[in-house]
């Protein structure tokens, strides 16, 4: 299973920025997806999360700015963000659990980072 995000730049504040991120080879389904940011020199920390039935979960800093959205037959997870601020400036990872087989259970997998800067 390979994870692929995309949609990263460079935007002013105020603006908006759209990451897609695609999940490719053996899948039977997918759970949990999630986007996640690190910042240099900070942790990496959950932005927003969207469970199988679409229930979003965001952290209180993207609140109201970000969506996070998932379209299942493609396997893809969204996340619009508006309003960015320079302090949104980090690398954006994805997330997902995936399970591959009846035979196994739910397992974690990382995408690649794409960079996401705000200019003040």
């Amino acid at each position: 299973v390979q994870l692929q995000a995309s949609g990263g730049g460079l935007v002013q504040a105020g603006g908006s920025l759209a990451l897609s991120c695609v999940a490719s080879g053996t899948i039977l389904s997918i759970n949990r997806m999630a986007w996640y940011r690190q910042a240099p020199g900070k942790e990496r920390e959950l932005v927003a999360a969207i469970a199988s039935g679409g229930f979003p979960d965001y952290a209180d800093s993207v609140k109201g700015r970000f969506t996070i959205s998932r379209h299942d037959a493609k396997n893809t997870m969204y996340l619009q963000m508006n309003s960015l601020e320079p302090e949104d400036t980090a690398v954006y990872y994805c997330s997902a659990d995936v399970r591959i087989s009846s035979r196994f259970g739910f397992y974690h997998y990382w995408g690649n980072g794409t960079q996401v800067t705000v200019s003040s």
